[in-house]
């Protein structure tokens, strides 16, 4: 299926305590170029999304944008040093046997020594965070696929309809060349009548010159090879395959024949008419610069 290389696909789902954003949007690129931008505590998510988003795209300027954001999820754990915590309540212990002081240790009145306590950042389960991010970058990344899929349809339409068109034009060129010839020939003959008018003209000699002019300005191969690359086109169209750098190349032939058409043409009407499949050529290009 045809595909633009402009798209924009956003999901956010809130998942084992986390609220989890995913942007992806691309532009027109001659190559397949992807940028993830994550914040530095989930760099590790950077190399399977690579590949998650690559395997569905093959050309474009790509931008992944992730947000994770904690909501319940623990963002800090609280450890205690028990050997520590013991070490005090052994010391308080014998300093209330040497001094007779009464025994009231407690929970509580251990928590005043805080350095038994260590703050330290909740571990992060990276195969969890890595399905919930999967889960949402998936949701986006199908609505991302399915609007370069409908843009795609667009492109599509529009091409078939400008190669229906050259092909109208070609057919015109086609009826249209012969009758130069014709008309040149009658044209020198009639020169030469005027010229030669007490003198018997040499058909064979105007035959001569009709037949090297026309062979001069016969465009027969190239409406040919015209018609043979618009036939490619439409087939590559319909294929559903990756096909946007192979209609770069077909583009550039047609265009190479329609030049030649027109520097060949010795008729004003045919010349009008190569100009406008120029045209509608250039169309043409500019909308497969977005096909990937």
């Amino acid at each position: 299926m045809i595909r633009s290389m402009t798209g924009f696909g956003r999901d956010r789902m809130t998942l084992n305590g986390r609220d989890i954003l995913v942007e992806i949007k691309s532009v027109n690129h001659r190559y397949n170029e992807l940028s993830i931008k994550l914040s530095r505590a989930y760099t590790y998510l950077e190399e399977p999304l690579k590949k998650l988003v690559q395997d569905s795209i093959s050309r474009g300027k790509t931008e992944v944008s992730v947000t994770i954001t904690n909501i319940s999820a623990p963002d800090t754990v609280i450890d205690v040093n028990t050997a520590l915590a013991r070490g005090y309540v052994d010391a308080l212990r014998r300093a209330n046997e040497e001094l007779g002081l009464m025994d009231d240790l407690s929970l509580s009145r251990i928590t005043r020594f805080q350095d038994i306590f260590t703050v330290v950042k909740a571990a992060d389960d990276e195969d969890q965070i890595w399905n919930d991010v999967k889960t949402v970058a998936e949701s986006a990344l199908g609505m991302f696929v399915s609007m370069r899929e409908t843009e795609g349809v667009k492109m599509k339409e529009d091409v078939l309809g400008r190669l229906e068109t050259i092909e109208k034009w070609v057919g015109f060129i086609e009826e249209k060349s012969p009758e130069t010839v014709t008309a040149y020939r009658e044209k020198l003959f009639a020169k030469l009548s005027d010229l030669l008018s007490d003198t018997s003209i040499d058909e064979q000699r105007i035959l001569t010159e009709a037949a090297i002019f026309s062979e001069k300005t016969a465009v027969d191969e190239e409406t040919v090879r015209l018609r043979s690359h618009i036939a490619q086109f439409r087939s590559l169209l319909a294929t559903e395959s990756i096909v946007g750098r192979k209609l770069d190349f077909l583009i550039q032939e047609m265009n190479r024949e329609a030049n030649t058409t027109g520097s060949k043409a010795q008729n004003l009407d045919i010349t009008r008419t190569v100009i406008d499949i120029k045209s509608e050529i250039e169309k043409i290009r500019e909308q497969i610069q977005n096909i990937e």
